[in-house]
C-alpha cells in the first residue's frame, strides 16, 4: 500500500480520542443528522410522522408484500410463494424482514415498506459515523445530502429488493475502504458480512460488484496484493454460513429454483428483453441526474474533482520527485469512490433490461464525494457560478413540484398560464434566497438552504390534499376500498387491459389473487371486473369489442368510473350452465 496515505483516521482508532471529542457541537451535530434523517425517511411513510401514506404503487411493492404476508401466513422461511405458488425470482431477505414487520405492526402499505427505510436509516449513519472516523469535516454534509436526493428518499419508501441491495452493500464498500487504510482485519467483518446481507437480497450481483470495483482499484493502483489480502478465511466462513443455508433449503424444495433464478432473473434478464426493460444505452445517465436533485449540480462538480485529484494523484504515483507537496498525495479515497460509483452505471448500461433502482448502489460514493468536496472547499467558498446553477435546480425542483397537482388532475394537457407563472416565481424566490443565505452567512449554512426547499416539497407532496391525489392515481389502495365496499359483490375479481400494478395493487388490499382475462382467461364463476379506458376512442371501441366476444352468453353490467385511473368496475355473471 502507498506509504503516503492521509493519516487522519489515526486519532480515530479504538483507544484513540473519538470519545474525548465528544462534545456538545458533536452531540448537536448528531441530533441534526438524526432529526433531518428521520423526516427524510419516515414523513408519509409512518402514519405517526404525519404526511399521506401513500399505497403500494407499481408491480413490485404489492407483489412483494403480499409474498411476505403469505410466508408468514405459512410460516415458511424458505420458499417465497405468491397466492400459494413459488416465486423464485429473488432471495428472501426483504420477504424475511417484512414478514417480522407485518408480525410486530401488522400487514399494512407502510409497515411492507419499514424495511427499506431501516435499512436507509443505518446506511445514512454509517455513512456519517465513517467520516468522522476516515474523513472528519465531511460527515455532516455527506450524511446530509445522501438522506436528502430524491433517489434515496424515493427507494427508502418502496416494498422492495432495491435498498436491500443498496445498503448492506454500500456499507460493506466503506468497510472494506477502512480496512484498506487501516489494515485491521476487523474491518473486513463489513465486507463479508454485509455482502452476505445483499447477496440475500438479489444475489450474485453483489459480490460480483464488489470484488470488480475492487479488483479495478487493485489494478489502477497497481496493489495486486490487495486481492489476496482480501480473501480472508473468517470472512468467507461468515459470509457462506449466512448465504449457503437458504440458497441450499431453497433449492432442495424447489428444484426449479437454480434455472428460475440464476438463468432466467439473473442472466437472461442482463442478456436479454424477455421481460421487457429496454432501454437505450444512455437511460442510466438522466436516471441518475434524477436521483441525485437537487445536489446534481454539486455532485457533477465533486465526481469532476474527484476525477482530477485520481489523475493527478496517479501523476504522483507515476513520478513522486516531479509532484513533491502534492496536498493529496497517497489519498485513494477519490479513486475509489469514482470507481464504486461508475461502475454500476456503465455495468447495467450494457444489461438489456434496466429498471431506475440497479444503479442504487452508485449513489452513496457520489454523495459522500459531495461532502468531502464541500469539506475541502470550506475554507476558499463555494464558488458563485456553481452556487448560483445549485441555486437554479433548487428553484426549478420546487417549481417543477408545484405544478404536479395540475398535472395529476389534467394529465393530458399543460397547466395553465398563471399555475406556471406562480410556479415559477415560488422557485425563482426559493433560488433566490439559496444564494442569499450562503452569500451572506457562509458555505455552512447551505445544506439549511437545500435540505429546507426538500422538507417543504415533502410537505406538500404528502401533508396535504396532494397526498390524496397521488394516492388515488398510483396506487389501486383507495380502489380496493370501494370494490370491497360494494353491497354483495363477489370475491372473485379480474382484470382486462389493465396495468399490472392495478392487478397486484388490488390483489394485496383484497388479500385476492386477481385473475387477467389476457393471461388465465375469463373464470367461470360470478366475479367484478376492471377495465382500462382508452382517451383514443378506435382504441376504446376495439377494446370493447374484444370484451364483447370475450363475455359472449355472459351478462355484465358497470358499477362505477375509477375516474382517477380511467377505470370502470363491471360485474360478470357466472358462465350459464
Amino acid at each position: 500500500m502507498t506509504a503516503n496515505r492521509s493519516d487522519n483516521w489515526r486519532q480515530y482508532l479504538p483507544g484513540g480520542s473519538f470519545w474525548q471529542n465528544l462534545t456538545a457541537a458533536t452531540v448537536a451535530e448528531f441530533a441534526t443528522l438524526l432529526g433531518f434523517t428521520t423526516f427524510f425517511l419516515g414523513y408519509g411513510l409512518v402514519p405517526y410522522l404525519g404526511g399521506s401514506v401513500i399505497g403500494l404503487v407499481g408491480a413490485d411493492e404489492p407483489r412483494y408484500a403480499q409474498i411476505a404476508r403469505e410466508m408468514l401466513a405459512r410460516h415458511d422461511f424458505i420458499t417465497p410463494v405468491l397466492y400459494g405458488k413459488p416465486w423464485l425470482e429473488k432471495p428472501a431477505l426483504y420477504y424475511w424482514r417484512a414478514m417480522f414487520s407485518f408480525k410486530d405492526f401488522g400487514v399494512h402499505d407502510w409497515s411492507a415498506r419499514l424495511p427499506s427505510a431501516e435499512f436507509a436509516f443505518i446506511l445514512i449513519v454509517l455513512i456519517y459515523l465513517h467520516m468522522r472516523r476516515f474523513r472528519p469535516g465531511g460527515q455532516l454534509d455527506a450524511a446530509l445530502i445522501t438522506v436528502s436526493c430524491a433517489g434515496i428518499i424515493g427507494f427508502a419508501r418502496g416494498a422492495s429488493t432495491d435498498m436491500q441491495l443498496a445498503a448492506p452493500f454500500c456499507i460493506g464498500m466503506l468497510g472494506w475502504y477502512a480496512w484498506y487504510e487501516t489494515d485491521k482485519k476487523f474491518w473486513l467483518f463489513d465486507l463479508y458480512f454485509f455482502g452476505g446481507a445483499a447477496t440475500l437480497a438479489k444475489g450474485p450481483v453483489a459480490p460480483m460488484m464488489a470484488f470488480a470495483i475492487i479488483f479495478l482499484f487493485a489494478a489502477l493502483r497497481k496493489e495486486w496484493s490487495l486481492l489476496r489480502r482480501t480473501i480472508w478465511m473468517p470472512g468467507i466462513v461468515l459470509y457462506l454460513a449466512m448465504v449457503l443455508p437458504w440458497f441450499i433449503a431453497v433449492q432442495h424444495r424447489n428444484p426449479q429454483f437454480l434455472r428460475v433464478f440464476f438463468w432466467e432473473h439473473n442472466l437472461e434478464r442482463f442478456a436479454t428483453d424477455r421481460f421487457r426493460h429496454s432501454q437505450a444505452i444512455w437511460f442510466y445517465i438522466p436516471i441518475t441526474a434524477l436521483a441525485l436533485l437537487p445536489w446534481l449540480a454539486l455532485a457533477w462538480t465533486a465526481c469532476w474533482d474527484a476525477v482530477r485529484d485520481s489523475i493527478d494523484e496517479w501523476k504522483v504515483r507515476r513520478n513522486p520527485d516531479r509532484y513533491i507537496g502534492n496536498p493529496r498525495a497517497g489519498d485513494a479515497f477519490p479513486e475509489f469512490l469514482v470507481l464504486w460509483a461508475a461502475f454500476p452505471i456503465v455495468f447495467f448500461s450494457f444489461s438489456q433490461s434496466k429498471l431506475p433502482g440497479y444503479i442504487l448502489p452508485a449513489l452513496p460514493p457520489i454523495t459522500i464525494l459531495c461532502g468531502d468536496y464541500l469539506n475541502r472547499i470550506r475554507k476558499r467558498g463555494l464558488k458563485m457560478p456553481l452556487l448560483t446553477i445549485h441555486a437554479i435546480v433548487v428553484g426549478a425542483l420546487v417549481a417543477a413540484t408545484l405544478m404536479l397537482p395540475m398535472i395529476l388532475v389534467h394529465p393530458r394537457q399543460w397547466p395553465p398560464p398563471r399555475v406556471i407563472a406562480a410556479a415559477l416565481m415560488d422557485g425563482t424566490a426559493v433560488g433566490i434566497g439559496v444564494v442569499v443565505v450562503v452569500a451572506r452567512f457562509g458555505m455552512n449554512r447551505l445544506r439549511v438552504a437545500t435540505l429546507v426547499p426538500v422538507a417543504l416539497i415533502l410537505v406538500f407532496l404528502l401533508g396535504t390534499r396532494n397526498g390524496i391525489l397521488l394516492d388515488q392515481k398510483y396506487s389501486a389502495r383507495t380502489l380496493a376500498h370501494e370494490v370491497a365496499a360494494l353491497p354483495d359483490a363477489p370475491r372473485i375479481v379480474a382484470v382486462y387491459q389493465a396495468r399490472r400494478d392495478v392487478q397486484y395493487g388490488l390483489g394485496f388490499y383484497l388479500n385476492e389473487r386477481v385473475s387477467n382475462y389476457q393471461r388465465s382467461g375469463v373464470p367461470p364463476e360470478e366475479h367484478l371486473l376492471v377495465v382500462q379506458d382508452f382517451s383514443n376512442e378506435e382504441e376504446e371501441q376495439l377494446s370493447r369489442d374484444q370484451l364483447k366476444k370475450l363475455l359472449a352468453g355472459r351478462q355484465y353490467e358497470p358499477l362505477f368510473f375509477y375516474r382517477p385511473q380511467d377505470l370502470t368496475v363491471y360485474r360478470v355473471s357466472p358462465q350459464a350452465q
